[in-house]
């Protein structure tokens, strides 16, 4: 690193003194937990509707639930898989299976059975922690298939979402509570059994804390290992470096599942001694209503969140006036958003940059800044890379380029996991000599400020011209009547490829199709500008809010 352009981390002239300061974080998010339910046993810890749970409450009740996990024969090390949307169950199953030495492993409740069947047989699954229904509908099966081919899931809990609070707000508690399983034990019956956790089963900051499985740049899904060490590091940085109050209000908008809620929301909040509430999934009301409520100072959610909330009637600048940071991660944030969303409501979001492999951020804006738009690409930059970690933009043969010019962002930092779950082909092709190999496209400028183009595999390739969505899709979300925005490469018989964009539009909007071809071609090179257009009523979307450009892509294929 001494020859590198990037060793002398021009970013750090973006940072204030306190964004700079060493660290010296818990050894684990539980440990973290522990010292404040000692210290502040009363304070709210979750919110969920109206219901609240103390430090105190949660501490007891997930000492139950690990001291159940302990005596059905969980060991250290065994991996628990937790399938649940944003309630309190899925912090007490987390803090259980924890406190019983377990590694987590996080679904996706969208995940149907083939997913969720690679999951726990590649994670040799000892315990799966769910909701009724999804036991009911389809796990069951799921589990009795994984087991036939020799990878048994032995402690099943489940639990219904209804619990812990009583508002049963019909906007997103659509379901009913079923019967308890016979062959599921209810895993609120089991926190307030009053069980002890085991001893002697604390976790160390280099041991796995998750295996987060993400599908990266093709193939299976592969399970990134989160270390303790990796989600304290970025749990800390949003700790000292985002200034909120104390004891904050962090509202988890992300997915707990997803690596974002679960680091930039529930490991931070609770590392902050903070009140955590939670709404169940996204549902726009219903976080304009808890943003009344609760009068957050944090949240963080993908752009298109952010689109949603914008386009509710009900929507106020007061909803958003207690907030003291906004940021966006897991999308592309278009810099027309940020302003529109700024001149109505107020807050200004603050862009990100991450992946599951450097377990959420490894670059943001800082509080007391805001991000450059390029001016040649119109981009805007997510951000500056913390103190701890180094950024470098590379070309296709591995060497660095000069700042301004694009290449594949590569990381290296105390974020990035150590590789994937028994994958060593992967974890060495992904991580060359630790550092993170990212496979998205990007540039530096002279300031450290980092610049996101769009992901490698994603380049279009037209008549021999490169083509990148996100600078087409920045120019389409300018047009007033556009909600959402994505763009693909399609078959093209003269060009090889083309462009084609699909969209969404804002409630009420009515237009031409081919008036967004036009709108693009006055404002980008000739190869550029969409020759199609389709309008959808909405997006594909990942649960975490990113548009799903390879299921667009399948449409058009299909279209063929």
């Amino acid at each position: 690193m001494t020859d590198s352009l990037y060793a002398a981390k021009p970013w750090l002239g973006l940072l204030n003194e306190a964004q700079k300061a060493p660290i010296s974080p818990p050894d684990s998010l539980v440990h973290a937990f522990r010292a404040v339910a000692a210290e502040h046993p009363e304070r709210a810890a979750l919110a969920y509707f109206d219901g609240r749970l103390s430090y105190r409450e949660v501490d007891e009740l997930s000492d139950s639930v690990a001291g159940y996990l302990a005596a059905r024969g969980l060991e250290r090390g065994d991996r628990v898989a937790i399938l649940l949307q944003n309630s309190p169950h899925f912090v007490l199953a987390l803090l259980g299976a924890w406190k019983a030495g377990a590694i987590v492993v996080p679904v996706n409740p969208m995940y149907k059975s083939g997913e969720v069947t690679h999951v726990l047989r590649d994670g040799e699954v000892t315990a799966l922690i769910c909701s009724d229904r999804a036991w009911e509908s389809y796990l069951r099966e799921t589990v009795a298939a994984v087991a036939e081919s020799g990878s048994p899931v032995s402690i099943v809990l489940t639990g219904c979402e209804l619990d812990f609070q009583t508002r049963n707000d019909a906007r997103v508690l659509t379901f009913e509570r079923l019967p308890q399983a016979e062959d599921a034990d209810d895993l609120v019956a089991v926190a307030r059994q009053g069980n002890p956790a085991p001893e002697g089963r604390d976790f160390g900051p280099s041991d796995i804390a998750l295996i987060s499985y993400t599908s990266g740049t093709s193939g299976a899904p592969k399970g990134a290992t989160n270390t303790h060490g990796n989600i304290m590091s970025n749990a800390e940085r949003q700790r000292t470096g985002l200034r909120l109050p104390e004891a904050p209000v962090y509202f988890a908008m992300a997915p707990l599942f997803h690596i974002t809620g679960m680091v930039c929301e529930l490991g931070a909040c609770l590392n902050s001694a903070g009140l955590l509430v939670l709404a169940y999934r996204f549902e726009s009301g219903v976080v304009l209503d808890a943003f009344a409520e609760h009068r957050p100072a944090y949240t963080v959610g993908p752009s298109t969140a952010f689109m949603a909330l914008a386009a509710h009637p009900a929507v106020t600048p007061d909803h958003f006036s207690s907030f003291v940071n906004i940021s966006s991660g897991g999308a592309p944030l278009p810099p027309a958003l940020v302003e529109k969303f700024r001149a109505d409501f107020g807050p200004y979001i603050r862009n990100g940059y991450g992946l599951t492999e450097c377990t959420a951020p490894c670059a943001s804006v800082p509080q007391d800044l805001e991000a450059p738009v390029d001016p040649v690409s119109g981009t805007l930059a997510v951000g500056a890379p913390g103190p701890n970690t180094v950024v470098r933009i590379v070309d296709d043969q591995g060497e660095e380029v000069p700042f301004g010019e694009q290449g594949e962002i590569l990381v290296r930092g105390p974020q990035v996991v150590p590789g994937y779950w028994r994958r060593p082909d992967a974890t060495a092709e992904t991580f060359p000599d630790g550092e993170l190999r990212t496979g998205d496209i990007g540039f530096m400028d002279p300031q450290g400020w980092l610049y996101v183009v769009d992901r490698k595999k994603d380049m279009i390739n037209a008549s021999g011209f490169k083509v990148w969505p996100r600078e087409v899709e920045d120019v389409l979300y300018t047009h007033p009547a556009v909600r959402e925005a994505a763009v693909v490469g399609v078959p093209d018989g003269y060009r090889g490829e083309t462009v084609k964009a699909y969209i969404s539009l804002r409630p009420g909007a009515e237009t031409d199709p081919d008036e967004f071809a036009v709108y693009c071609k006055e404002r980008l090179a000739a190869y550029k500008y969409p020759r199609q257009v389709e309008i959808l009523p909405d997006l594909p979307k990942t649960a975490s809010g990113k548009i799903l450009r390879r299921e667009l892509r399948s449409r058009s294929h299909d279209s063929e």
